[in-house]
């Protein structure tokens, strides 16, 4: 699944290559993929052109003249740029066209993906937008906020960090690491994290994402950026997908746990 690293590197890419060609059209293969009707999304995007691309958590925010274009890739959802005259493929389901024959093509195998258009001055109000926690990277993340977040929660720490709602933007992959770095056990239940262990939580977070954005994602399973650019963080992975390997720490051999249903790896020595 895409996490913030991925979705920033994707923002990076298309604001460089499609950011003021007009659209000549966009072609709907599976509407249900859009919170809109899907003539209603097609008219707003003709003749219009994107001014700007930013992000919010794993929301991708395309900036038009009146409007915002919201997508989310959820599992498996990938941009492609290509000509226009290109094979159209299964599994590309929104086409955007543009009136110089490239297109932007929107693929996802699963269809799981989201995209809405919504009216400028209520994006703040958009629950896809107004859910979304603090990012890594917001000055006000501190410790403070996430033990006022963690003070009820009887649940794994694994499993909070994945909610959006409380920091926005990590996922399974970078969820790892970041306990890892803070020395966590995956299971410890969330209401008994300390200060320090939050103080912890912050600071590996906005260190391993830098470092991700930086090297434009992790590249594994069925994620690639699909648009020239290959990440190279899975080669700075700490734990995850290291099952059965000696730990880069203590050589103790890393382990693998369901927490949630989601596959989780940690060292059970550096993680009591």
């Amino acid at each position: 699944m895409p996490e913030l690293p991925e979705v920033e590197t994707v923002r990076k890419v298309l604001k460089k290559q499609i950011l003021n060609k007009e659209i000549e059209d966009v072609i709907i293969y599976y509407p249900k993929m859009l919170d809109n009707k899907g003539e209603e999304f097609r008219k707003i995007l003709k003749k219009n052109k994107f001014i700007n691309i930013d992000r919010k958590g794993k929301w991708l925010i395309f900036e038009l003249e009146n409007h915002y274009l919201l997508s989310h890739l959820r599992m498996e959802g990938k941009f492609f740029i290509k000509n226009s005259n290109e094979e159209h493929l299964k599994h590309e389901h929104i086409i955007i066209r543009f009136t110089d024959k490239t297109d932007l093509r929107y693929h996802d195998v699963r269809k799981f993906g989201r995209m809405k258009v919504i009216e400028k001055d209520k994006l703040n109000d958009t629950i896809e937008i107004k859910k979304q926690g603090k990012e890594p990277f917001d000055k006000d993340l501190e410790s403070k906020y996430l033990l006022e977040k963690f003070k009820d929660k009887k649940i794994p720490i694994k499993t909070t960090l994945l909610n959006q709602e409380i920091i926005s933007g990590l996922g399974n992959i970078y969820a790892d690491e970041v306990l890892f770095a803070s020395g966590i056990y995956p299971l410890r239940e969330t209401s008994k994290v300390t200060k320090g262990e939050c103080d912890k939580i912050i600071r590996a977070s906005k260190e391993i994402l830098t470092k991700a954005i930086k090297e434009g994602g992790t590249t594994i399973r069925s994620y690639t950026s699909s648009l020239g650019v290959s990440g190279n963080y899975q080669n700075y992975l700490s734990v995850h997908k290291k099952e059965g390997k000696p730990c880069g720490k203590c050589r103790f051999i890393i382990k693998k746990i369901k927490v949630n249903g989601r596959s989780t790896y940690y060292c059970p020595n550096c993680q009591k």
